[in-house]
């Protein structure tokens, strides 16, 4: 019988989680029998489904509110459900592996709860849970983040092999979590090169206007949406540009709070959330797109966490604007122009400086798609994972 490694993953559904989704099936297509465990998130879904040959059990969750007691209960909700679909995996089909995707860093706990009946645990690294609350919650978050700085080193004492998504996350392992270089390997979240094909651009997306700006990703309170819409304020009051439109695709926590700043800024008729959209309207989005977006803000997190869209506009051959920090630097390189570190005056003066310039965009963005071919795709990280999983003569199919 093949190896059975269980995905536990509280932050996203699967297969929205796009890495999730990406490690599933790439174990799966080299012979492992996998199973995940998330949320359903805030569409209807199967609670028990099987895609691709991958066993999805999804469990109901409501997001986080009200700060971090809000939090406390979605993970205490989280934990409880992970658990009753942990055991009742076990018993149907032993586990192998446990492979556990942060936040939060409370996941360790139930890989302990199989480790008597022989499971490893692998824990993938995928946020630094105690800069992420500093980034929340700066003013009131110092306690907490001892709190999580705990978990985070319980976690990493745990695991029998880590899984960083950069090498700032790799430092982290090494550093204050203490673990043995041997057992951390980078796996970055590289795009499929498959699910980003350029398509024909879509001049009704620009909606009249000239010129079209895209943003794809979650929208969080630390994802920087508010800048962007900010910066978009000043790029028509202060830079006196009528002629852009923008498209935030993606949801989250701050989705409706988004909506609702754009109508407080006067951005209506520029802006337009239509929300989780499809593979197909997100080729056509970005490959009609002039600019890309990437306006986290620098914090503690952001600094050192590679954005997913980042290398998603580089697999579409877009330039981006971003806010200067030190891993967006690493990934996009002369794919993207840095403003100064949340300031969304110099943010909506590199979009205009890129508007300006037909043939600098063109080349940034195929800057970054010859990038992404040659190191950063999913190919690459793919590979990474088996070559990880083989390393560990246990878990060997």
């Amino acid at each position: 019988m093949s190896r059975h490694v269980l995905f536990l993953v509280e932050n996203l559904p699967v297969p929205f989680d796009r890495r999730v989704w990406q490690e599933s099936r790439a174990l799966v297509e080299a012979g492992y029998a996998v199973t995940v465990i998330c949320p359903m998130g805030t569409h209807a879904a199967e609670a028990d489904v099987t895609l691709e040959g991958v066993h999805v059990l999804r469990y109901p969750l409501e997001p986080a509110r009200g700060g971090p007691l809000g939090f406390l209960r979605e993970y205490a909700a989280a934990m409880f459900h992970t658990t009753r679909l942990a055991l009742r995996v076990q018993r149907s089909h032993p586990v192998d592996v446990v492979h556990a995707c942060n936040p939060p860093d409370l996941l360790f706990l139930v890989a302990l709860l199989l480790r008597p009946r022989g499971a490893r645990f692998v824990f993938d690294h995928h946020d630094l849970v105690p800069e992420l609350f500093l980034s929340r919650f700066p003013g009131g978050g110092r306690a907490l983040y001892w709190v999580t700085r705990l978990l985070e080193r319980l976690t990493f004492a745990c695991a029998d092999g880590v899984i960083a998504t950069n090498e700032s996350y790799r430092a982290v392992a090494t550093g204050r979590g203490g673990v043995d270089p041997e057992k951390v390997v980078v796996v970055r979240s590289g795009p499929d090169l498959s699910r980003f094909v350029q398509r024909s651009p879509d001049p009704e997306l620009r909606r009249g206007k000239r010129f079209l700006l895209a943003y794809l990703g979650v929208m969080g309170p630390q994802d920087g949406v508010d800048y962007a819409l900010r910066a978009l304020r000043s790029l028509r009051d202060d830079r006196g540009r009528d002629d852009v439109h923008c498209i935030f695709m993606g949801s989250g926590d701050v989705r409706d709070d988004m909506m609702a700043l754009s109508k407080e800024l006067g951005l209506d008729d520029v802006v337009e959330f239509p929300g989780r959209v499809p593979d197909e309207f997100v080729q056509r989005c970005l490959s009609t797109a002039d600019v890309c977006l990437s306006p986290d803000p620098k914090n503690p997190l952001n600094d050192v966490s590679t954005m997913n869209k980042v290398l998603e506009y580089m697999a579409m051959g877009r330039p981006m604007v971003s806010f200067d920090l030190a891993e967006a630097r690493v990934s996009a390189g002369d794919s993207a122009v840095y403003a100064p570190a949340n300031d969304e005056g110099e943010f909506a003066a590199r979009i205009d400086e890129l508007l300006r310039d037909d043939q600098r965009r063109a080349e940034m963005g195929q800057k970054g798609r010859e990038r992404i071919e040659i190191e950063l795709s999913w190919d690459n990280s793919r590979k990474a994972l088996i070559d990880f999983y083989e390393r560990m003569s246990e878990l060997r199919p």
